[in-house]
């Protein structure tokens, strides 16, 4: 066993050598007797067959799970954490300038003069460097305490490794004690051991050359210069101690793209001066930026901020150790409890009443804000670190803007009574669009009761509104963050919808997802019916993609046969086609909507090299919401199969349904029979 099998055992828990070897434990002998005697079926599964990734292999295997996927989004945090690395030199004290340059053939290169890379043997394994062991082992880093780093964006041990995993080739060299060394690797293994280069001076730190694997995110993968160029300047906004130089190949600009060449981005005024740019001659409520830093919060961290008010939609924008928190977390919801507190409390010295009614939301509807948090070990959601979830981060905020804001109110009253007016006029509007609402609602279903369940869209009018009926509830949450809330509505249903063609009428009458079904559409059954009371242009009917789905779908389409024929004659009711299948390989992705078109798509469309990977969906409650609008929700996208009746022979189709779905099960025998024939045996779900 060499080196490299080596780091994945301790001593005890090696597999002892040929000729040497202890006695197998009695317990794992008699296991061993029994599988290979075994005759139940499960034969076929054995300790075999249990897969051990090693090194990195698991990256490579699902990157998914290190960096969010193999997309575009994908693809660019390769370069965030990277420059995260160098930027934790900086924050530390150690590096004041990082280099970042996009050569023509799409390397990226992150250049830093911190302290550089040990190189050092690593004491857990000597016969490797410790660049080595970083750049190629997971959860292997600097950064699980606070001996090296105070606080960092890098927590894991696994930001370097992955870029290493995910390059088809990456070179690091490193300038440390006047020495430079450099290793280079590929796709995650190292091609030869680490090289001394000879004495360098004036010069230290880490330099990280690398080009994407487009086996991993595709051959026509690309760093985005422009992007590229916003996530240095970003960089460089949080901590005013750090200059970024860019650098970019002039023949990957051009166009519409006015990404510079070079840039130089140095900003001591940190956040403030970054909303200020962002803003530029927006109309603003008061005239100066709420903005201030604070130190260490009873020695746990430190907090930068920047927020005013303006006339076009709110954002805040918020970091934690300058990894940028897209989804928000602890520390954004701190800052939104101190300025609703803050305005409350003023509101309350200056006897203004009116400003009770005021949330969080009417303060943030229209506020522009910056925020960055930097404290130890902070805890994130998922490796891509999109959301922070530290609730200690609620209490440094809180401490650290509180006082400030309180005297930036009371120091410019006039200021701080246009802002509070502004937010009261937000609170007005919000409270009036809500009643407008109800009452607008209430006058387009007459007052009917709808059933709890049903997540209507906003809409009146019934043109254009959709409405999806889905089985369960957990198929129903997907579907309810997959639609378009001004038009389509969603009804989740418990389990099988009741057999109307066998059920009596008592039976109908007292049955729950009948009667919601019902209420829902608006518009009556059977003698009933009114067509210009439906109160949705389309009845879209979306089960899974297997047989339970399909019996269901059976079922409910027996019930609108029956009970309003005239909704399907109306050309109202559609099947939705949702997809079996997932397929990928790199960073293309497709869908199959069954077994025939999976064999269609793997011929047709996946033809280049690299894995292809195929997951079967068990259920619409399975799939993600953004898959599931993709795919089956968007009208853009999806594919509906509208429902017909032959009007040619309405007492043949009558006839078929009768047999089919009613109470005489001979008539299903003898149709089962008739057609056997026809059956094959990859279209039978046994």
């Amino acid at each position: 066993m060499d080196d490299r099998d080596d780091d994945l055992f301790s001593r005890s828990e090696k597999p002892a050598p040929r000729g040497g070897s202890r006695p197998l434990d009695p317990i794992l002998q008699a296991a061993a007797k029994r599988s290979a005697q075994q005759k139940d079926g499960s034969e076929g599964y054995s300790a075999a067959d249990i897969e051990v990734l090693e090194g990195l292999e698991p990256v490579r295997r699902r990157p998914g799970m290190y960096i969010g996927g193999t997309d575009e989004k994908a693809l660019h945090h390769l370069f965030a954490e990277v420059i995260d690395n160098s930027m934790d030199e900086a924050v530390a004290g150690h590096a004041t300038f990082i280099d970042v340059e996009l050569s023509a053939d799409g390397v990226l290169t992150v250049t830093d003069n911190g302290r550089g890379i040990p190189v050092d043997p690593h004491p857990k394994f000597p016969k490797k460097s410790a660049l080595e062991v970083i750049m190629c082992t997971l959860h292997a880093g600097g950064k699980f305490d606070s001996k090296v780093y105070e606080t960092s964006g890098g927590l894991h041990g696994v930001g370097v490794s992955v870029v290493n995993a995910l390059s088809d080739h990456l070179e690091v060299e490193v300038a440390r004690g006047r020495q430079l060394y450099r290793m280079r690797f590929a796709r995650g293994i190292p091609q030869g051991k680490l090289e001394a280069l000879g004495e360098v001076h004036n010069r230290r730190g880490t330099r990280v050359r690398f080009h994407p694997d487009p086996e991993i995110f595709g051959k026509a993968a690309r760093f985005e210069p422009a992007r590229l160029y916003r996530m240095a300047r970003s960089k460089a906004y949080l901590f005013g101690g750090v200059e970024i130089r860019w650098n970019c190949a002039p023949e990957l600009l051009g166009g519409k793209d006015d990404t510079p060449e070079k840039a130089v981005f140095h900003f001591p005024g940190g956040l403030k001066d970054y909303l200020k740019a962002s803003l530029g001659s927006e109309f603003q409520v008061t005239r100066e930026v709420f903005a201030g830093k604070s130190d260490k919060q009873g020695g746990h961290g430190s907090v930068e901020w920047a927020v005013t008010w303006y006339g076009g939609d709110g954002f805040l924008n918020s970091y934690c150790n300058t990894i940028p928190t897209h989804e928000g977390g602890t520390h954004e919801a701190g800052l939104r409890n101190v300025l609703l507190r803050g305005l409350r409390a003023y509101a309350d010295l200056i006897g203004n009443k009116r400003a009770s009614i005021v949330t969080a939301d009417d303060v943030m509807i229209s506020a522009a804000g910056m925020l960055s948090v930097f404290i130890r070990e902070p805890e994130f959601v998922g490796q891509t670190k999109d959301r922070l979830a530290t609730m200690e981060a609620i209490r440094i905020v809180d401490a650290a803007v509180r006082d400030p804001f309180d005297h930036w109110l009371a120091d410019n009253p006039q200021e701080a009574s246009k802002l509070l007016d502004w937010v009261i006029q937000r609170a007005d509007e919000r409270v009036r669009r809500r009643q407008e609402k109800e009452i607008s609602r209430k006058s387009a279903v007459r007052k009917l009761r709808l059933p709890g369940k049903l997540a209507d869209c906003t809409q009146n009018a019934a043109a254009g509104a959709e409405i999806f009926i889905v089985e369960g509830d957990s198929a129903g949450g997907s579907a309810k963050q997959a639609r378009d809330r001004a038009s389509q509505a969603v009804l989740p249903l418990r389990g099988k919808i009741l057999n109307v063609a066998s059920a009596g009428s008592d039976k109908l009458a007292s049955n729950q997802q009948i009667s919601d079904l019902v209420q829902a559409l608006g518009c009556g059954t059977q003698g009933k019916y009114r067509d210009e009371d439906l109160r949705y242009d389309r009845v879209i009917i979306m089960t899974d993609a297997d047989v339970d789905g399909a019996h269901i779908a059976s079922l409910l389409i027996t019930f609108f046969y029956q009970e309003m024929p005239n909704l399907i004659r109306g050309g109202h009711l559609y099947m939705a086609v949702p997809p079996l299948y997932r397929i990928s390989q790199g960073g293309k992705v497709l869908y199959a909507r069954d077994d025939a078109h999976k064999d269609e798509l793997l011929k047709s469309e996946f033809t280049g090299r690299g894995k292809i990977e195929i997951g079967r969906f068990k259920g619409l409650g399975e799939m993600m919401a953004a898959q599931l609008k993709e795919t089956t929700m968007d009208p853009g996208k999806r594919t509906l199969l509208r429902v017909e009746v032959d009007e040619t022979d309405p007492e043949g189709t009558k006839a078929s349904v009768d047999a089919l779905m009613g109470t005489k099960p001979e008539l299903r025998f003898r149709f089962i029979q008739e057609r056997a024939e026809f059956a094959e045996a990859e279209t039978l779900d046994i």
